[in-house]
This record gives C-alpha cells, structure tokens and sequence, in this order.
C-alpha cells in the first residue's frame, strides 16, 4: 500500500474561475444503491468518511438531487465544519479542506418556470448546507422541448444573483452542446459517459471540449467495475444478473455494442488482458489504467470514481493514477483492443432519450413516467356550406412572435398528414444559436420534432423536408444537421437560397409528415 509520505501529488484543473477541481473527483451516485433497501445511510458516519478523500487531496465531489441522501451529507459535513453556531467546532478540528461539491438538478419533464428553476436550487442549497453551489449540471430528458433551454436562461439568472457559481450540462450531445454554447450560454461543462467500453465521446464531444471553455467530466470511466481485476477471467453473467445497478447499467454498453457487431463478452476479456499487461509494467492497477486512459484525451477536465462512504475506500489505489502516463504506445494498444468491443449507437446521453436504453432496468421506468407534448394544441372543425363538419384540424403553436402576426400555426394535423411551417430558430424572445448555421438547424428541427410530438407524431414519420438558407455559403453545415437528425428516415428533401425574414435568421425548415394508423 502507498504511504503518505509517497503519495503522488494529486491533478488539479482550474475548470472556470475560481473553481480549480482534483482531477479524480468522488461520485457519490453509490449513496442511492446503498440506501435501495429503504434504509437512509448515516449522514454523520458518511460525513465523516468524506474527510479521509479530502485528506488525500481528492477534494472534488460529485453528486445529483436524485443520488438518494449524497446532498444532505455534504450538508451534514459543512455542519462538522462549522458546527452549530457557524463557527469552526472542535469536534471537526480535523476538516481543514472545505472541498469542491458539484451537483445535478434533473427536473422531471415539462414546462420548466423560473420558480421552478429556484425552487430546484434553493432545495440543493438547503440540503448542502446552505452555501451558493459551486457547479450545477443540468440535464434535459428531450431537446424537442424547448423548456431546456428556459431552465437554462433560469439559471444563468440563478448565477447573476449568487445562488450558483457556475453553470454544467449532463448528457448532452455534442448538436445541443454546440447550440447552448452558440446562444451565449456560460456553460463550462458537461458530465457524460466515457471509458475504454464507451468511446463516444470522441466522435464529437472531445473535440468540442479541446476547442472551447466547455470541459468534460467523465462518470463511468471504469464502467460500474466491469473493466478492474474482479473481471478479468471471470464467465459472463447476464446484465439482470449483475450485483450493482453499475455493472448492470454497464453490462447493457456490451451488450449493445455486440449487437451492432461488436466482439461482447470475449472481447472485454481481450481488452482486460491488454489492461492487465500494461498494469503490471506499470505497477498499477487495471482500474488505473482505465481511468488514466480517460484523463489523457483531449477536452477532459476530470475523472469520476464512485464511493461507497463508510462501506469501502480505493484512495491509495485511486491516487496512483497520478503516478503515471500512458505511453502512446499503450494508448494504442489499448485502443485496438476496445475497438474490438465495437462501438456504441448514437452520440453521448442518447441512452436517456432514444432505444436502447442502456440503464440498469434496461428502459426509463426508475426515471419517470411520462414525457409531456411541449406546445398547445388546438382542435378546429372545418365548416361546410355554413354548417359545422364532423372533419377537424389540429393546430400546434410553438408561441412565437412571428405565429400572431402573420396568423399561422407551428403546424396542423388533418387526418393522419401534419404540415410543420417554415420554422426558424426562434424561442420566445431568443435567437437561438447564435451565428452557427449548423446549431439554428438543430434547433429548428427540434421545434419541428417537438410539433410532430404534440400532434402524435415522431420525427420519423417526416416524408418530406424543404431547407431555406439565407447564404448559401452555409449550405454545407446545414446539410450536415439535416443529415445526423434524419439520416436514418431519409424523407424527399430539397435545400435552396432563400432571403429569410428577420435579422440574423441563416436557417428556415419546413417538413411534411404521414403518421401510420
């Protein structure tokens, strides 16, 4: 075991400013499985166990107001802190490091209010002990509805006022990333999936983190345990079967990218073996080798390991990533072995929003119970001859400036055919986007998509789309976003240069749609 003395220095990375982070932070997610029997954990005792990570200088925690009681601990240890009275107790002598909290707010889905957004933070405040939140992550269950982005407005409100420091995604994809970051949005982070297992990221959030202020926080870097020595040589157990929502969660990643021809179970033994020649080389773990592998890509701000406070502890393992970098060679190696696993569906976060919903139950049933149609719809019969017929229309309104004033709808349903207008990047008195033709396209596909929903439908009943851009410089980008949104419906689509109405506008969609019986 390494020494005190011996310990390697622990990575620090100044994510905005004023809040520098270990680049190993502490995932209290294990607080909810430890408390899934029913039974709340002991708020002191695992307040306590924190001091030990904050001794070693891992002095980052991470956590959610849905990881069962991870917000009141933090709370529980400021308490130890300060004690009753606001001043340091001597009971807590030993706690000279007050530490980095990061926490999620994850509002169910729906329309998103201000009151809303401050009652979700002030609720996070009061638990944590009641000091302004150093970083809050927000996650979205749907882009089609367009409360996200009000939730954010929300919050950057929140941070003019002082309740929040500073302003995080979680799982979002690279599109939606692009899209907060175009519309002036102060976003310095997004936590997503990302290990050897989980190679997402790379195709575009990596990228994006390397080029901009917004870093990424990787959770699952050894996905649940699956890639550390308890594994390695071990027979494959069904994802069901697994002892910990983790590995069941992570069992489900194999799984998927088996069946999009990866090499499954076989393949992760590969892999460990690769992990295993190189940990030992190294003198380090399996663990190690995983989460360092994560460290040294491009974008990435910090690591997140989970904890069971008060039931289990890796520090002296945890701190030995720091002790080494991985060669180029190595990265290689253990490249080619992950690339035998095969590669994951979608962008990062897309397992919340779209099949296959790579979470422990295998589907959103522990997340919620429904998603609301995001815009109003109204039902019109059709008159005939001055007389009211049995035939009706329904009419969706995104509640755009431009929908009162020119007398139209955002789209309208006559039988099993919806129309979707000409749709820009508009919401409510924002320009969304901002210069960045390809995050305005984005946009207006998710207003189309969000119309569809409202009137029964989904994206992939669009038969047919027209693509107006103002300069036809732009045309490539625009394409391109037509092409992730709907390259697997492949509608008619026609795309032309057109002078749009309304300044800064590069951008304008319109769609038809079929929706089977």
């Amino acid at each position: 075991m390494t020494s005190p003395l011996s310990r390697p220095s622990v990575e620090r990375f100044a994510l905005a400013p004023g809040l520098e982070i270990s680049r190993i932070l502490t995932g209290l997610w294990q607080i909810a499985d430890m408390e899934r029997g029913g039974t709340p954990v002991e708020r002191e005792a695992a307040a306590r166990a924190m001091q030990p990570y904050l001794d070693a200088g891992l002095s980052t925690f991470d956590m959610a107001d849905h990881y069962g009681s991870a917000e009141d601990i933090v709370g529980a240890l400021r308490g130890l802190d300060t004690g009753a009275t606001g001043a340091r107790s001597t009971a807590s002598e030993s706690v000279p490091n007050k530490g980095e909290f990061l926490t999620k707010w994850v509002p169910a889905p729906g329309f998103i209010t201000p009151e809303s957004v401050r009652n979700g933070i002030e609720t996070a405040i009061a638990r944590m002990g009641g000091e302004p939140l150093d970083l809050l992550q927000f996650h979205a269950w749907v882009y089609w509805d367009p409360s996200w982005l009000d939730a954010l407005f929300a919050l950057v409100e929140m941070q003019r006022e002082g309740l929040v420091r500073h302003i995080g995604l979680t799982n979002f994809d690279t599109a939606h990333c692009r899209m907060a970051l175009a519309t002036g949005l102060p976003i310095v982070s997004n936590q997503v999936c990302f290990s050897l297992i989980d190679r997402r990221p790379l195709r575009g959030l990596s990228p994006l983190g390397a080029a901009t202020d917004m870093k990424l926080l990787c959770y699952g870097t050894v996905a649940g345990g699956l890639l550390t020595d308890r594994w390695l040589g071990r027979s494959e157990v069904g994802a069901d079967d697994m002892p910990t929502w983790s590995l069941m969660k992570y069992k489900r990643f194999v799984e998927a990218a088996e069946a999009q021809g990866g090499g499954g179970w076989d393949a992760l033994q590969a892999l460990l073996e690769t992990q295993h020649s190189i940990a030992e080389a190294r003198g380090v773990s399996l663990a190690n080798v995983a989460v360092r592998w994560v460290l040294q890509q491009p974008g990435v701000a910090g690591a997140i390991v989970g904890a069971r406070l008060g039931a289990s502890e890796h520090i002296s393992d945890t701190l030995r990533t720091f002790s080494f970098e991985l060669s180029p060679d190595e990265c290689a190696r253990l490249e080619s072995a992950a690339a035998a696993l095969g590669d994951l569906p979608g962008d990062s976060g897309d397992e919340y929003r779209r099949p296959p919903f790579l979470t422990a139950a295998g589907d959103l049933s522990d997340h919620l119970d429904e998603i609301p149609a995001p815009y109003p719809v109204r039902e019109r019969s059709r008159s005939s001859g001055g007389q009211a017929s049995q035939a009706t229309r329904a009419l969706a309104f995104s509640g755009t400036s431009w929908e009162t004033l020119a007398g139209y709808c955002r789209a309208v349903r006559t039988g099993a055919t919806v129309r979707v207008s000409g749709t820009t990047a508009t919401h409510g008195a924002h320009q969304i986007g901002g210069s960045d033709a390809a995050a305005q396209a984005h946009f207006c596909i998710d207003k189309i998509e969000g119309a569809l929903h409202s009137l029964g439908g989904r994206l992939e009943d669009v038969v047919r789309t027209r693509v107006f851009v103002n300069d036809i410089a732009d045309w490539e980008p625009v394409a391109r976003a037509h092409g992730e949104r709907f390259g697997h419906i492949q509608p008619a689509n026609t795309l032309v240069q057109a002078g749009l109405v309304g300044e800064g506008y590069l951008v304008e969609i319109e769609a038809d749609a079929e929706i089977p019986s």
